[in-house]
């Protein structure tokens, strides 16, 4: 045997004695003969749970917490599942698959579901919460709009038919009433406490029979919205609590609450161009809708009053004008009638109200709400800045009739004037002539200057509406500054020559739609721009 194959035997022989000795070791060692991985219930020490961490900061985090579940658990129960059923009509065929009744003019681009020849009936759902304990609902006025049935179903499975008790268009506050005993009725707070910023909790049932009784959490973002493209006349109210807290369609009626479990507001609209919750949602003030439900549950109708005035928010150049400490009121523009109680008690157009019965008044809605739901003959006292200074009056308040909004009336814009001068304005004018009164549409007894154009740096632009506009609204004749009748350009320029009050001129204007409505507008002068 060659010396090479000796060695190689001699290593073969050492790698066979270790493999035994392991063999025996292994044996006295009791070692498993599979893996915990292969046979998990062999084997292996069982994992200890480890304590949670103490972090004395995020007590307050923990207590938030807690205070969400708790006022969720003490609410939901009173909040409502809400499905009506009404006539099919042929806006219902044509509304878009992802909206809800009333947002189809939102989003026109929207795909639109399609028609079901053999259904005639339309099928919705929404929400509510229940008020007291003898069964009326609070909900929105939109959720059960036409229907002819109603049902109500609660958190814990029960399904009752509803009557509905009455609703109102100009506020979406509707009130239902079932007949169920053991009824959980949530606790109504005030909107006028309402702090920017404060948390808030939404609950309601999102998108149909899936999400029911869902809650959601946010802040308040807002107070005192107005929702333009959702106002059907001049007669809404629009005063929404603005909030980031989730809401989708289905969420209408339900209830935003506060951490106190308080009913603040109704959930009511969103703003989206997909139909779905994008970051902005609306709620109806509860004191606005407490007080539309009392009339609602006392009276079967809304009745209202009104002062007899047509306003509008004050602006800076109104603070300015009558030299406010704030940016605050509602100006008169005009007077609803020649009866109007507003006018029978000295009040003006121009006069800016900041005040009724010492509560101060900021915008429009504040003030529909102050006058809007008292009784007629009542009176109430007005305090408005005028210019010459601040006065009380008061006012008996009249029962409101219904005004309808109108578009503008199209019209061919003139040639511009020849000379093309501007004014201290940066407005271009041209007297009312008999010529111009037909080429415009403008009424006998209307009597100024009509704007032909503004220039880019007129203070006038977000004011007037110039004739040269590309037909985007009713054109403006200015028919008296500072309160004295304009017959012509030579009066108007030496109207506007004088000045007003603090670098401030008032104007009244008519605009040239199919009302021919007349309002009041403060313009800070600016120097002649040629």
């Amino acid at each position: 045997m060659s010396h090479h194959a000796r060695n190689w035997l001699k290593f073969g022989g050492l790698v066979a004695l270790a493999f035994v000795l392991g063999l025996f070791f292994a044996g006295l060692l009791d070692l498993p003969r599979t893996s915990v991985a292969q046979d998990p219930g062999r084997g292996g020490m069982p994992i200890v749970p480890v304590s949670a961490p103490r972090i004395p900061e995020a007590r307050p985090l923990a207590d938030l917490s807690e205070a969400f579940s708790a006022v969720a658990e003490a609410v939901r129960p009173s909040v409502v599942f809400i499905e009506s059923r009404r006539p099919q009509s042929a806006a219902a065929v044509r509304r878009p698959q992802n909206l809800p009744p009333g947002f189809e003019r939102l989003f026109p681009d929207q795909p639109q579901a399609p028609q079901d020849e053999g259904e005639n009936i339309e099928r919705s759902t929404g929400s509510g919460f229940i008020v007291s304990a003898d069964g009326y609902i609070l909900t929105n006025h939109h959720v059960i709009e036409g229907a002819q049935s109603v049902n109500v179903r609660l958190l814990d499975g029960r399904v009752y038919p509803a009557s509905i008790v009455g609703s109102d268009k100009d506020t979406d506050v509707g009130v239902l009433r079932i007949d169920a005993p053991d009824l959980r009725p949530a606790a109504l707070g005030s909107s006028a406490g309402v702090r920017i910023g404060e948390w808030v909790l939404a609950i309601g049932n999102p998108l149909g029979d899936n999400l029911t009784f869902s809650v959601t959490q946010g802040i308040v973002s807002a107070k005192g919205r107005g929702l333009d493209p959702l106002n059907r006349s001049d007669r809404d109210i629009q005063d929404f609590i603005q909030t980031d807290a989730a809401i989708n369609r289905g969420n209408s009626g339900g209830p935003l609450v506060n951490v106190r479990g308080e009913v603040i507001g109704i959930n009511s609209a969103i703003a989206s161009y997909t139909g779905f919750y994008a970051g902005y949602a609306f709620a109806v003030p509860i004191d606005l809708a407490r007080a539309v439900m009392n009339q609602i549950i006392a009276r079967g109708r809304v009745e209202r009053t009104a002062m007899g005035v047509y306003v509008r928010t004050a602006t800076e150049e109104d603070a300015i004008y009558f030299g406010l400490d704030s940016i605050a009121g509602v100006k008169i523009d005009n007077f609803s009638s020649e009866d109007s109680p507003a006018k029978r008690a000295g009040l003006k157009p121009g006069d800016v109200i900041t005040a009724v019965d010492g509560t101060p008044v900021s915008y429009v809605a504040q003030l529909q709400q102050l006058v809007g739901f008292r009784g007629p003959g009542e009176t109430v006292r007005v305090t408005v800045a005028t210019p010459s200074g601040t006065r009380e009056s008061t006012v008996r308040l009249m029962s409101a009739g219904t005004s309808e909004g109108s578009e503008p009336v199209e019209v061919t814009p003139p040639a511009p004037p020849s000379d093309g001068q501007l004014n201290a304005l940066g407005a271009a004018t041209e007297t009312v002539t008999s010529a111009l009164a037909q080429e415009l549409r403008i009424p006998t007894g209307v009597k100024g200057v009509v704007v032909r154009s503004l220039s880019a740096r007129s203070p006038a632009t977000d004011h007037l509406c110039p004739a040269e506009n590309g037909r985007r609204c009713a054109p403006d004749v200015i028919t008296e500054v500072e309160g004295k009748p304009v017959r012509n350009e030579a009066d108007f320029k030496s109207a506007i020559a004088g000045g007003g009050q603090n670098g401030v001129i008032t104007l009244t204007v008519v605009a040239l739609d199919d009302r021919n409505t007349s309002r009041v507008e403060r313009i800070r002068l600016v120097p002649t721009d040629r």
